[in-house]
């Protein structure tokens, strides 16, 4: 891609925004569907957040202060969407939002866009017993495989406490996987 503050000024400009936000559209648009399903589970779901989220991004681009990268900055859009909508969706059912995820971890099977296996649903149910932030560093880490400087932008973590985060959960996933 160009130059990120020449592509940001494009973005901007109401002459070449359109085809700018298109470019944008086409070369984040897929990594930012994987990133929200990680975290919502759900294909249509992680189309409705991915939505918001580029609405967001358009909405608040002329906020963006260029203190980190683009895609940093629209991942964070992205995480914090998709956390929302997770706690909105649970709120509205009446339910947690620890218990909206293990009813979308028990309806990934017959979810026509989900490809795994028992192991995968295995992995969704271990990862789901830990805490919201070694969560989403998990998955970040292990199944988006991002860098731990990447994570510490979009999270605003070091990235010693990323690390040791990404440490802890893999232990207590091994441990949940073996004894269950």
């Amino acid at each position: 891609m160009i130059d990120e503050k020449e592509f940001i000024q494009q973005l901007l400009n109401p002459k070449t925004q359109n085809v700018a936000f298109q470019k944008l559209l086409s070369e984040y648009q897929k990594p930012l569907y994987h990133h929200i399903r990680n975290i919502v589970l759900n294909h249509d779901d992680a189309d409705d957040v991915l939505q918001n989220t580029f609405v967001k991004v358009f909405q608040y681009l002329k906020n963006f202060k260029g203190e980190s990268k683009l895609f940093s900055w629209m991942y964070r859009i992205a995480t914090n969407e998709s956390l929302t909508f997770l706690n909105q969706k649970a709120k509205l059912s009446g339910i947690t939002s620890e218990e909206l995820q293990n009813k979308t971890i028990n309806n990934l099977q017959s979810d026509s866009y989900f490809d795994g296996n028992e192991i995968q649903i295995k992995l969704q149910k271990a990862i789901a017993t830990l805490p919201e932030k070694q969560q989403l560093v998990f998955k970040m880490k292990y199944f988006e495989e991002l860098k731990y400087e990447d994570i510490s932008e979009i999270l605003g973590t070091s990235v010693g406490a990323l690390k040791a985060s990404y440490h802890h959960a893999v232990k207590k996933i091994e441990t949940f996987i073996t004894s269950n």
